[in-house]
Parts: structure tokens; sequence; C-alpha cells
């Protein structure tokens, strides 16, 4: 056989190539941007040649890169796929999804057992993390992320659309000021979704306050929450109006703890640019187990209230 080169090394070399971007691939990688680098030079050393040519403010590509880097994707993607087969029976019955703890807490527990009951014989492991999982390295089936909806090598369906608007505790509205129109938000504390992924994902007071034609408030001030669920709980408690997806506060608004402030004007709500998806491989949709929960979820996504 060759003296092949370390599979650390071409796992770095093809992320850094996705993303042109040690830091990034460093992230996906869950090591430090030294540790890629370090990981390209033995690569290059072990071949006796340049992988990028690196200026001060980007990352490129040399043509023998260019040249190697398709090969190495097909080769990485045929271990994937060989993973799985080795691994389906052993877990056979075993289905991991990953998702974010607001879009786990918020849209799908509410729902699983829906699915158990249809399938009682498959066994749920919820991954909640707001890393982007590495399929075959983390042994996730399926995932769901809120974002644009492209993930490079992965499946993406839509699971559905969501909205925009403000939410606040009901003692709000009459309060000392109270909340009648836009323009009373100069008089309260803004709640900001700051998501650790996907940030340009999460909505902004910015985008919402342009929709309203409100000029004299500033988007930017107030409090930040990485997770939605503790964003839901500050409003409902008085710190402030929320700006939420109808997904991630469906739950307070159906039990009164919040309301949505401007019912009935034509800026109540705006559409979300980014939406949820389930991602996952092509080649999971072979698992029963994975081709169930996403029949299931995007029939549940399609016929429930959110």
């Amino acid at each position: 056989m060759a003296d092949l080169p370390p599979l650390n090394s071409l796992r770095a070399f093809e992320a850094a190539a996705r993303h042109l971007s040690f830091t990034k691939a460093a992230e996906e990688l869950h090591v430090t941007p030294a540790a890629v680098s370090q990981q390209i030079r033995q690569l290059e050393a072990h071949y006796g040649l340049s992988l990028f040519r690196r200026t001060t403010r980007s990352l490129i590509l040399t043509e023998d890169a260019q040249r190697a880097l398709p090969a190495v994707r097909d080769a990485f993607e045929s271990l994937g796929q060989v993973h799985q087969r080795l691994s389906a029976h052993r877990d056979s019955s075993l289905l991991t999804v990953s998702a974010s703890p607001s879009v786990g807490e918020r849209w799908l527990l509410p729902r699983l057992e829906r699915f158990r009951a249809l399938h009682p014989d498959i066994d749920i492991r919820i991954d909640a993390t707001d890393l982007l999982v590495d399929f075959n390295r983390d042994q996730v089936d399926i995932a769901i992320r809120y974002g644009r909806g492209v993930y490079d090598g992965l499946e993406a369906d839509a699971l559905m659309e969501d909205v925009v608007f403000p939410v606040c505790s009901p003692a709000l509205l009459h309060g000392d000021p109270p909340l009648k129109t836009p323009d009373d938000l100069r008089h309260h504390t803004l709640l900001h979704p700051e998501w650790r992924q996907e940030r340009d994902a999460a909505p902004s007071w910015q985008m919402w306050l342009r929709a309203a034609g409100v000029k004299d408030v500033d988007p930017t001030r107030g409090m930040r929450f990485s997770m939605d669920a503790m964003l839901a709980r500050a409003a409902a408690d008085g710190l402030g109006v929320a700006l939420a997806l109808r997904s991630m506060v469906q739950h307070e608004l159906d039990a009164g703890s919040l309301v949505r402030p401007f019912t009935g004007t034509a800026f109540e709500e705006v559409a979300a640019h980014f939406r949820p998806y389930l991602v996952y491989p092509k080649s999971n949709l072979d698992l029963a187990r994975v081709a169930a929960f996403r029949d299931w979820a995007l029939t549940e996504a399609e016929t429930t209230r959110i």
C-alpha cells in the first residue's frame, strides 16, 4: 500500500479548503486553528508541495490543491457511507437527532410523544447542541438546524415557515409608560436573541423596526440571550420586549404569559428570512429509522400549529 498521509491531515485539508479558513475549519473539527495549520504543514511536507497561498485577508487553494480536493471529498464521503452501513445493524433501533437546545425544547419535545406512539420500536437519543455536527464522527442520524438550508454535501428539507414579532408580559401593555405603538419601544428595554451558530439567522430588531417604519428607536440597546427559552422567560418576567420567532414562543402565547403588542397593524409581524431545516446525509435515508423520523417531522410541521 502507498505511503498514505495521516487521516487527520486530510480531514483538516478538506475542511480548510471548503471554508477557505483555518479558523472555521478548526471550529468544525473542534480543534484550534494552530492544530489545523500544523496538520496542513504535515500534509504539505508529506507531498513536498504547497496546498494554500496565504494572503493578509484570504486563503487561496493552489492548483495542486484544487486538483486533489474532489478526490479527497469523494474519499471521505465513501468512508462515511461505509461507516454508516457497518454501524446500521449495531444500532438499528437507536435514532440520534441533533437539535439546538431551543429548537429541541420548543418544537421537538412537545411533539415527540406522537412520534413514539407511531414508532414504539425506535429508541431516541436527542443531542442538544449549538454546534454543527459531523454526522459520521458524532454518530448523528439527522439534525434540525435554523438557517439558510445550504449545507455542503448534505440534504436539507424545509421544516416550516416562520414569522417574527415582538412579545412581552401582559403587564407592559398598560404599564408606566404603556406599550401601545412601536414608537413606545423607546421607553422599554429591548431583548435580543443572539444565537451561537448561524448568527445572521437570528431575528433582529433592526429588521423589525425598519419594516415597521420606526426610525427613532435604537435597535442595538438592551439585553441579549443565546437561548430562546431564556429570552421568552425574560420577556414573561417583564424585563423588556423580546423579538421572537413564533415557533419559539407559541407555548407562552397559548398560556397567556406572553402577549403580542401592536396586533392588528400592518407591521405586527414580518416573515423570517430563515427557517428550520431537517439536515442529513442523503445515504442516511436508507436507514428506516431516519426515513420514519423525516416523514413524521415534515407531516407534523405541515399539519400542526407551531
